[in-house]
């Protein structure tokens, strides 16, 4: 009879430690998994019947919030001047997870549901009040964000602002954007469709164009290969290095031209400063096959070229908002080597890629981990977490800077005077990437930062699939949001 307890006692023991396994891999392990799944009707109610915390602006402007509603999910997700905001805040939705900006990658503070707001759950379980989620106050700047947005207009395009010293996201516009109220409402027949509709194609404007969409840069990179240049130590702004009206692609038949006669130089040399000033094509490309591929592609690499950059969030916080990885060719040949120095090619990257190496360039060669969010607030307005500046590298010298700022001030007061803004001094590195078939369309781009004798602001602008270069698509973008910046 001893012998039979005893099985029974250890199969009764056995079930007990299955069933607290289970239960601790579906509570713990799997818990986020469960709460996601968009099957789990019971974690809808859930959600939409918390009350989320608002996202604000760096001014208190609130970009969302949560009303009460009278209707089974008690709180309806507003978003005032939703289309401004759409990039940085995404949207949260009655029939789709929030995969995107601000509200998936701190889904679990705006839901109260975080470890960090343990003590709040328990409050409110105790007094039986609404658990209440977070607040989370972010850089942006309203009125930068509105001018970028007003400039942009109905473009397909997107511009990014960076404080010079903290990394901090000023502005972060992409067009065309979209209403998150439309995929905010309990209707879920109208908020199915509007997903639907602004879902379908490759030119979706639920793309955040910023930070999820490569482009060739095209003379923008010239920045980079220039840097990789100054830091060997054999060229220096005014090194003459060869030019010449036209230069063919090693190993092909392929002519590479200049857009200006001043890029050709005098008797086939150019002035590294004079290159950049007249974005100079044929001094690039030749740049860049005398560095080699090594050279260039490590200074890119240092600049965050190759790694997707994380703006905002943890795992632990919800789905973290990444930037898309900027791409230079890995072992090119020497003719798409030529091609690749100069922006086009297999060179892509994102508009907040290019900003973050003229911020760099602005900063002494330090770039800055870029963010989104400056703190975050429980719901009785205690810090629970506060975002401190972050090197993610030292990528050139403050000598190699300090020329870089030099020749890209060349660009505004020598080939671009249309830039430059009353008593500031701009540098800027504007660029025309061709695209389409035949090259029958232009990405015009410029990037930049003012005051450049102490920068304050970076900035890039992308204007896609354009019929005018990047200095008259771009250029008049980024000098009205750095008046706007540099007026307040």
């Amino acid at each position: 009879m001893n012998k039979y307890l005893r099985q029974l006692f250890t199969a009764v023991v056995a079930l007990f430690v299955i069933l607290g396994l289970s239960s601790t891999i579906i509570m713990e392990v799997r818990a986020n998994a469960l709460n996601n799944d968009p099957r789990n009707a019971r974690s809808l109610y859930h959600q939409l019947g918390a009350y989320r915390g608002a996202i604000l602006a760096s001014d208190g402007t609130v970009m969302a919030k949560s009303e009460p509603v009278n209707d089974a999910f008690k709180y309806l997700r507003t978003y005032s001047n939703g289309p401004l905001y759409a990039p940085v805040t995404g949207f949260f939705s009655i029939n789709q997870t929030a995969d995107r900006g601000l509200e998936a990658s701190r889904s679990m503070l705006l839901n109260g549901e975080a470890d960090s707001l343990i003590w709040q759950r328990a409050k409110a379980m105790l007094t039986g009040t609404t658990n209440q989620g977070a607040s989370i106050e972010t850089s942006i700047d309203p009125k930068l964000q509105q001018v970028a947005y007003d400039q942009l207009g109905t473009r397909d395009g997107a511009a990014v602002a960076i404080e010079v010293n903290t990394g901090r996201i000023l502005a972060m516009v992409s067009t065309p954007s979209y209403d998150p109220n439309k995929l905010a409402t309990h209707d879920t027949k109208a908020a199915s469709q509007a997903y639907n509709e602004l879902s379908a194609g490759q030119n979706s404007p639920l793309i955040n164009r910023a930070t999820s969409q490569l482009y060739p840069p095209g003379s923008t990179f010239k920045t980079i290969v220039a840097s990789a240049a100054l830091e060997t130590g054999d060229y220096q702004t005014d090194t003459k290095i060869p030019a010449g009206a036209s230069y063919t692609l090693p190993g092909t038949a392929t002519q590479l031209p200049n857009a200006e006669a001043q890029a050709d130089g005098v008797n086939g040399q150019i002035s590294l400063q004079e290159a950049v000033a007249w974005s100079s094509n044929t001094a690039f490309a030749q740049l860049g096959v005398k560095l080699g591929a090594s050279k260039v592609s490590d200074m890119a690499t240092k600049l965050g070229f190759g790694s997707t950059i994380t703006i905002d969030g943890t795992e632990s916080t919800g789905t973290p908002m990444t930037a898309t990885a900027s791409t230079f060719p890995s072992d090119p040949t020497d003719d798409k080597l030529a091609l690749a120095s100069i922006g086009q090619g297999d060179t892509t990257a994102t508009p907040l890629q290019m900003a973050m190496v003229a911020q760099a360039i602005a900063n002494n060669g330090k770039l800055m981990q870029p963010t989104l969010v400056d703190r975050v607030r429980a719901a009785d307005l205690t810090v629970l977490s506060q975002t401190k500046p972050q090197t993610m590298a030292n990528a050139f010298s403050e000598d190699s800077a300090d020329k870089l700022t030099t020749m890209m001030e060349s660009v505004v007061t020598e080939a671009n005077p249309q830039l430059a803004i009353d008593g500031i001094k701009v540098a800027a590195k504007t660029g025309t990437a061709q695209i389409g078939t035949d090259n029958s369309a232009i990405d015009g781009w410029v990037i930049g930062f003012a005051p450049a004798d102490d920068p304050q602001i970076a900035v890039a602008v992308l204007v896609h699939n354009t019929d005018v270069y990047g200095s008259l698509a771009a250029g008049p973008i980024m000098r009205a949001m750095m008046q706007e910046a540099l007026q307040q």
